[in-house]
């Protein structure tokens, strides 16, 4: 707005509250995980449960006893049989809020609560990325401590390999679920000799060479074009190294590939990156291999493998983490909050000028299919319970769908 003045025959202008006119700067959050088809849902989770936790119940495979029929022997038939197991989840409520002095609109004429309430949908949507991509992170944690022998249940250490599934769990060296894990140093009921973690380690010695001892024979996910001048897919042969130890004869149609900004220039520079795209909803995804990998890149941090706490699990040349994971891989579901938006109104404060809170507040679970909550269970989950070893595995290798890829 601007008010008009005459001065000796000369118009003027001046301009009235300069900062009327307010726009609003863009958003640059990292790209969000909660918006990809990594999140599903599922029947099996109850929000209505009266504890910061639940549990879903399922049965597991049948084991089954085949015989052979006789005619000369009147011997009983064997018989089949199954078990039932539970998962627990854990809930999560997130609150974000503002104060106003209510006066202050008299001098900026700007309401800050509107603000407030325009960015509440970014904001709830940054909170649920961001415990999607702690629960990754906490798996593969998790799984880590498996493979050092760290937790309680997992006495002896290993890492996933072409030969750590086997075809039946009596013989594998790697465990198939929570049942066959080894404990107290003997084997579970599986018959193991030792407990694996669920994860990839590209510089560890076996599969993809010796183990790596400095910068120089350090591996990344996407191999260099080297002195054997490697171009378009044999540089990303550990990608698929990695796909064929952790998924074995069970690899799905497609996968989620999350990776940082580095790993996609150099998927790019080698001439790796589709020239077609897929669309899933309103995102439009690139990918590799002619879909086979839907590129989620994201800048937010994947995790550091040796500041994991699982010591002896990753070999020191692995300071990155990328992530392999299924479709539906991370179950959400809404929780029911009561009061979920709130204003106070002060109207003495401030010498009768008044203040106004407003607290908007949103609930969900989010929980990593395979696995059981095994942190505290007398809170709400922060971000950091999420992100920490407390996922306890509880389902057959093959069914589970996040596999943690460390690399330089």
């Amino acid at each position: 707005m601007t008010a008009s003045l005459n001065t000796f025959g000369n118009q003027t202008f001046a301009l009235q509250n300069a900062l009327s006119a307010y726009s609003d700067e863009m958003y640059t959050s990292a790209r969000r995980l909660s918006s990809t088809g990594i999140v599903g849902s599922t029947g099996m989770i109850d929000a209505s449960t009266e504890t910061y936790v639940g549990q879903m119940r399922f049965y597991k495979p049948t084991e089954s006893v085949v015989n052979t029929a006789r005619l000369d022997d009147a011997q009983n038939g064997g018989v089949s049989s199954f078990n039932s197991a539970l998962a627990t989840y854990i809930k999560r409520v997130g609150t974000y809020g503002h104060s106003q002095v209510n006066m202050t609109q008299v001098v900026s004429q700007k309401d800050g609560l509107a603000k407030i309430a325009k960015d509440f949908g970014e904001v709830k949507a940054n909170d649920e990325h961001n415990a999607v991509l702690s629960t990754l992170i906490g798996v593969a944690k998790s799984e880590a401590s498996y493979g050092a022998g760290a937790v309680a249940d997992a006495v002896t250490a290993g890492i996933t390999s072409f030969s750590s599934i086997s075809a039946t769990a009596a013989n594998a060296v790697q465990e198939h679920d929570a049942g066959s894990i080894v404990t107290a140093g003997t084997a579970g009921s599986g018959s193991l000799s030792s407990t694996t973690g669920f994860y990839v380690d590209i510089n560890a010695a076996g599969e993809f060479g010796g183990a790596a001892t400095d910068g120089t024979d350090e591996r990344g996910l996407v191999q260099d074009r080297g002195a054997n001048g490697l171009e378009g897919a044999a540089r990303a042969e550990r990608l698929f190294q990695a796909v064929g130890m952790g998924f074995a004869d069970y690899e799905p149609d497609f996968m989620y590939l999350v990776a940082s900004p580095e790993i996609y220039s150099q998927l790019r520079s080698s001439n790796l990156v589709d020239s077609s795209t897929v669309t899933e909803g309103n995102i439009e995804f690139q990918t590799i291999f002619g879909g086979k990998f839907r590129l989620v890149m994201t800048r937010a941090s994947q995790g550091d493998p040796n500041a994991y706490g699982a010591t002896g699990a990753v070999n020191a040349r692995s300071v990155k983490t990328s992530f392999l994971v299924k479709p539906g891989s991370v179950a959400m579901a809404a929780l029911e909050v009561p009061m979920p938006v709130e204003i106070d109104r002060d109207a003495k404060s401030y010498h009768g000028g008044g203040s106004t809170d407003v607290f908007y507040r949103w609930g969900y679970i989010a929980h990593a299919m395979g696995y059981s909550w095994g942190g505290a269970s007398d809170h709400f989950a922060d971000l950091s319970d999420l992100s920490g070893a407390n996922w306890r595995r509880e389902m057959d290798v093959l069914n589970l769908g996040i596999l943690p890829v460390f690399h330089a």
